[in-house]
């Protein structure tokens, strides 16, 4: 999943409505802004193989072969994408801020499909399990949904991440069988930090963020059943 959504710099950020001080404003902003940083989609397929292959039946594979697939989807996931987009903004001499434009996205969102999906391609040539590949190809699928929903409205991917990880255990809980309330409150608060930290930084509007998660709710659980 990608992290374009770049926010403005302290000094340019307009100045939060609230009925706090001026001290408080100011640390409430910059927990929204580690909020995003933590939360960027590009880390949650990183961190999802990193528990699925130490936390699972896939712990018994050798360690090298477990640190050479993590790389390679650390590379495929966040450098390659991020060098991507790096790239075309030198050519295209845009700026990060000139990215929070919807229809300026549409080339970045292209570029981290493309390179997920050579992951899934490298993940899939290893004959890992299917609820390996399942991750790769949700992730592909909401930047999909994204990338056309863009094209007319932006949306905000951060949000979409986050659904997606509340779409993901509610499948799950329905395919195996298991009661997963307290990793779903957990995901759903994320959700609503990662929604609050977008909207108090002024990168998305109330019904982006909504619209965020919904798509990756919507797509969570229906690749997992479909899988």
């Amino acid at each position: 999943m990608i992290g374009i959504e770049e926010e403005k710099t302290m000094n340019q950020e307009e100045p939060i409505q609230t009925a706090l001080g001026p001290h408080a404003q100011r640390s409430l902003l910059v927990a929204a802004r580690m909020l995003s940083a933590v939360f960027r989609p590009g880390y949650y397929p990183s961190v999802v193989f990193l528990v699925l292959l130490n936390f699972t039946f896939l712990q018994m594979l050798p360690f090298f072969f477990k640190l050479y697939v993590l790389c390679m989807v650390y590379l495929f996931t966040i450098v390659f994408p991020s060098l991507g987009i790096y790239v075309y903004r030198q050519l295209r001499g845009f700026g990060i801020q000139e990215l929070r434009s919807h229809h300026k996205r549409l080339v970045p969102y292209v570029i981290n499909i493309l390179c997920y999906l050579f992951c899934l391609h490298f993940v899939w040539r290893l004959r890992l399990p299917s609820f390996v590949l399942a991750i790769l190809g949700i992730a592909i699928l909401v930047q999909c949904v994204c990338t056309i929903i863009t094209i007319w409205w932006k949306i905000s991917m951060h949000s979409a991440a986050a659904g997606t990880v509340i779409g993901i255990l509610a499948a799950y809980s329905l395919v195996f069988g298991f009661n997963p309330i307290w990793w779903l409150c957990l995901a759903i608060l994320v959700s609503g930090l990662v929604n609050s930290s977008r909207m108090l930084l002024r990168q998305h509007t109330l019904w982006q963020v909504l619209g965020g998660t919904c798509v990756g709710i919507v797509c969570g659980l229906l690749g997992i059943m479909i899988i």
